[in-house]
């Protein structure tokens, strides 16, 4: 018996801010830059790539790359995207601290 396979979406899921906050905080919980950039890029995607490009001023493309798996976006990509989600940048202290 064969199993089918389907292509499976984060973006998808992520339908509420509630959602988005939620996916996140966790993705900043790992401390692995490399998540993190991935993570917004999957928020991006949930918001429309297109209407995140239209509200930041940057191409498609140039989010894509920086969000992508190999993708190191800068400070000023990620405070325009963060401005067009909505959300903000927190600095609290670590529980190691």
């Amino acid at each position: 018996m064969k199993t089918e396979l389907h292509d499976y979406d984060l973006a998808e899921t992520l339908t509420t801010p509630e959602a988005i906050e939620v996916f996140m905080a966790e993705a900043f919980e790992t401390g692995d830059a490399g998540y993190i950039a991935h993570a917004f890029g999957v928020v991006t995607r949930a918001k429309g790539m297109t209407a995140i490009a239209e509200q930041t001023g940057l191409s498609r493309e140039q989010l894509y790359r920086s969000f992508s798996d190999r993708g190191n976006p800068t400070l000023k990509t990620l405070l325009a995207v963060c401005s067009a989600l909505g959300v903000t940048l927190n600095i609290g202290k670590s529980a190691q601290a």
